[in-house]
């Protein structure tokens, strides 16, 4: 009987691998005892510090684990961070307490963060098969996620209230005989565009477009195409005037 796994619980199940292997594939996305080790010492003298000396200490070494890093970026104590040598981050960025940078499923250099973004507590952006993209001047509420499985692409000055969910993808459940996890995954991605703001709890589904300046009240689930400058709301989403 085949097994019920998706590609990332395959991967850490491999009876052939040992758990060095296992550790290597999730966290740092390389073999070596050379960026192993340097992983693991700054992790462990940086990452739970707190205070001044921590914000300090996380400032002059986590840049050696980004492939590019911006002046003025802060990071908060507990900070996961996944296959960071893919990961750019721009100019003055901060990002809280217990936030998450998972980079694994993408290549080096996809996953960008711009230039004065903001994180709030406890945020999750992950590239789990595909791109993320955040333009610049974007203000994270605490505990939203983004799930980049094709490509998640976020223009500049977007806001997000706490607890919104961008991306993620649909599993194909055609045969009720074969469990969806068997029948497999797709993604069309998501788009964002500039200058837009979302309320507490808004929920993007994977296929879904937001055009420039769209506002989305809270608790919204937007599953297609938003116009340019539209108020949205309910479930799923709905515009009920345009401001313009």
């Amino acid at each position: 009987m085949e097994k019920s796994q998706t590609t990332f619980q395959a991967k850490v199940t491999d009876e052939h691998k040992s758990a060095l292997q296992k550790y290597q594939d999730t966290v740092l996305g390389k073999a070596g005892w050379g960026y192993l080790l340097k992983y693991e010492l700054i992790m462990l003298l940086c990452s739970w510090v707190p205070g001044a000396l921590g914000y300090l200490l996380r400032k002059v070494f986590y840049k050696f684990l980004f492939v590019e890093i911006g002046r003025g970026v802060t990071f908060g104590q507990h900070v996961v961070i996944r296959h960071p040598y893919k990961i750019k981050i721009g100019d003055n960025v901060m990002i809280d307490d217990n936030c998450v940078l998972d980079a694994k499923g993408c290549q080096a250099g996809e996953f960008v963060i711009g230039s004065n973004v903001i994180l709030s507590r406890g945020c999750i952006l992950s590239a789990k098969y595909g791109k993320l993209s955040i333009g610049e001047n974007t203000n994270f509420g605490a505990n939203c996620l983004v799930y980049a499985v094709k490509e998640v692409s976020i223009g500049r000055d977007t806001l997000f209230a706490a607890q919104c969910y961008v991306g993620g993808s649909m599993y194909y459940f055609e045969n009720p005989d074969i469990p969806p996890i068997q029948q497999g995954a797709y993604s069309n991605g998501v788009s964002i565009g500039n200058g837009c703001w979302l309320g507490a709890g808004v929920k993007v589904i994977d296929g879904a477009t937001i055009g420039d300046g769209v506002i989305l009240g809270s608790g919204a689930v937007v599953t297609k195409q938003i116009e340019p400058y539209s108020v949205a709301v309910g479930v799923p989403a709905k515009v009920i005037k345009t401001r313009k």
